[in-house]
């Protein structure tokens, strides 16, 4: 088996792990389980780092250059480092929009900006519950999951109201990460809207153009037939011209020639 389908085998299985663990992790923050209930959520969070932990090893023997699979890819490896700190450990999430651009391919502009509003979405999210899981038993502000949503969207804008802050160092590590990120989806949507631009007056300029040609054809064509024409009726007028004449000569001659 090759490392391409090890990597084909592994896609929606690890979507199914990044999904289960955002779910269990979420159960954790949100809900607060006790007893048995947080064994099971603790449980699945172990068992969905352990697939990643597999997939990542059998990728790195699978693959030719290994050296080089190790340095193109650090973020796998950083899916399975992240989750040694704990509240980082929900961007190991983000693996299922990593999975789902392997799907999508070379995509339409259309799907691009849905993987975008997707990427948004899980990083708003999951930055939420981190930063809670982070700053609960400080004094931060940030103490409820609302708190936490309404953070993560004034942060990942960039807008920075400063009715909320982090105030342990993991929280304000996740402030930076979701600033970086939010700075980046905001380049992708501001690129895409202007390769739509540029297309649509490109698109606009070639239709433009095509029709003035055709314009131009078609004037020509009306230009040759109205020629042509021009030159039948002259050539016609010059037949009837000589007819007349010879008709005027015979009758000339015909006067000359008369007895009388």
């Amino acid at each position: 088996m090759n490392s391409k389908r090890w990597q084909h085998i592994m896609e929606w299985p690890l979507v199914v792990a990044a999904l289960t663990f955002l779910g269990a992790y979420s159960w954790q923050v949100i809900g607060a389980p006790t007893g048995t209930y947080a064994q099971l959520a603790m449980a699945l969070v172990i068992i969905t780092w352990l697939v990643f932990v597999i997939d990542y090893v059998v990728n790195l023997w699978l693959a030719e250059d290994r050296w080089a699979w190790f340095r193109h890819h650090l973020f796998d490896l950083a899916v399975i480092a992240l989750p040694l700190l704990r509240p980082l450990r929900v961007l190991r999430a983000i693996t299922v929009l990593h999975i789902l651009n392997r799907t999508v391919g070379t995509a339409v502009r259309g799907k691009i900006l849905i993987y975008t509003a997707s990427a948004s979405a899980l990083l708003v999210y999951a930055a939420a519950l981190a930063v809670l899981d982070a700053e609960r038993g400080t004094e931060s502000a940030i103490n409820s999951f609302p708190d936490a949503i309404w953070w993560a969207f004034v942060t990942v804008t960039t807008v920075g109201y400063g009715d909320m802050a982090p105030m342990s160092g993991l929280g304000r590590m996740l402030a930076v990460c979701l600033m970086l990120g939010g700075i980046a989806l905001l380049g992708v949507v501001t690129g895409t809207l202007a390769s739509w631009i540029v297309e649509k007056v490109s698109t606009d300029a070639e239709e433009n153009q095509s029709a003035t040609v055709a314009h131009i054809h078609a004037l020509e064509e009306s230009i040759a037939a109205l020629t042509l024409q021009v030159e039948t009726i002259g050539g016609q007028a010059q037949t009837g011209s000589e007819s007349l004449r010879h008709t005027g000569d015979r009758f000339e001659d015909s006067t000359y020639s008369d007895p009388a």
